[in-house]
């Protein structure tokens, strides 16, 4: 490998990100500079819209890939910060501003570990993908895989980079977006149990009890498949019987259950119709003997191994791969968001070192998955 970044630049890159505003949908400045640091760093970097991808080819043209993808974009500000949004405030050691943890500490680690490999050459592609709208849409990562697909380039791993307190997700839920349609009569109130009127409002709570009784696999690292109404809407005056009422109703997926199986299981239990909104964002799990996390062992032994239930890129992508960062999630999308610039350091050090074990290829035998049971809670060193 090459000398990576100095401590100083690597943290000097992560003030950069925090103080250039990037929420969703307007992330244009900050991927102007992080194209200009990397190709001052010999990088060349492509630009779909504010998403970039800049690869560095492996031993053949043919070379498998491993995706380095983190995002540039934040969830706009809440309000009651009490220190200044995107100054990027250094206070004992902690860095203040909206995106600090989530994820503008993956995006310097994995920046600053990327480029220190442009001197070596490795046995497959390092590609780094620093994606627009991750917060919002998945755009900038769907626009990665798209442009390696339209080459062939084939993707054998992929570290998606989130804040985890550099523990290690090696499975994630999806999400599958239902409507409920319930149809009823409208009818003045007063005069509806005379009719027999069909109140829709009353067949949509009827079916939202019934999906509390349906039960689904449960997968060994992410539980079961939750099911849960979010918004609901009915009627159109108050003394005006409702003719339709609807709910929309977040499901979160595990492989053990397909989407088209999980709608075809609520279609029965209940009477409204069922409308399948969106089921793009799939579960993801990595086999307990992939490569990828037997060199993630090999370099982080003490890592939780566990399955998160929040979504990310990763539901995008359809090859092995892991979730892993600096920060912790706790502190994402709050006021004062922080990081510690011990964490983003020692975030690009777990990449650096990452990249160096598959690159040798010389890591231990398949790691044996235990669910939500932590080695350690020491800092990787």
């Amino acid at each position: 490998m090459s000398a990576p970044p100095s401590p100083a630049e690597v943290l000097a890159l992560h003030r950069l990100a925090v103080s250039t505003p990037s929420v969703s949908g307007n992330e244009g400045a900050l991927a102007e500079r992080m194209a200009g640091w990397l190709a001052s760093h010999g990088a060349w970097v492509e630009r779909f819209g504010n998403t970039l991808l800049a690869i560095h080819e492996g031993a053949s043209p043919d070379a498998p890939v491993i995706l380095l993808d983190t995002h540039l974009d934040t969830v706009p500000p809440a309000s009651g910060w009490s220190r200044e949004t995107f100054d990027a405030t250094v206070e004992e050691g902690r860095v203040y501003g909206l995106g600090s943890n989530d994820a503008k500490a993956s995006l310097a680690a994995m920046s600053a570990a990327f480029v220190a490999c442009l001197g070596r050459p490795l046995p497959f592609a390092l590609a780094l993908a620093l994606v627009e709208q991750e917060e919002t849409k998945g755009l900038g990562t769907e626009r990665v895989l798209a442009a390696l697909a339209e080459r062939g380039r084939k993707i054998a791993g992929a570290i998606v980079g989130e804040p985890t307190g550099l523990d290690v997700a090696i499975a994630q839920k999806g999400l599958m977006v239902l409507e409920l349609v319930a149809r009823g009569e409208a009818c003045h109130a007063a005069h509806a149990r005379s009719l027999g009127a069909k109140n829709a409002a009353r067949e949509l709570a009827r079916d939202l009890l019934a999906l509390e009784a349906l039960e689904f696999p449960t997968h060994a690292a992410l539980g079961p498949v939750t099911i849960e109404p979010t918004l609901l809407r009915a009627g159109t005056a108050r003394n005006v019987l409702p003719a339709e009422a609807t709910a929309l109703v977040d499901v979160r997926t595990t492989p053990e259950v397909t989407p088209e199986a999980i709608a075809l299981a609520i279609g029965g239990a209940v009477g409204a119709e069922v409308r399948v909104l969106s089921d793009r964002l799939r579960p993801r799990a990595t086999p307990e003997d992939s490569p990828l996390l037997a060199a993630v062992l090999s370099v982080r032994p003490v890592a939780k191994l566990y399955g998160s239930p929040t979504l990310s890129d990763w539901a995008l992508i359809d090859a092995p791969a892991i979730k892993c960062g600096p920060g912790r999630s706790e502190r994402s999308h709050r006021v004062d968001e922080y990081v510690e610039e011990e964490e983003v350091l020692a975030g690009m050090r777990f990449y650096l070192a990452l990249i160096e074990a598959l690159a040798s290829g010389d890591v231990p035998g398949s790691a044996r998955l235990q669910p939500g049971v932590s080695r350690s809670k020491e800092e990787f060193r």
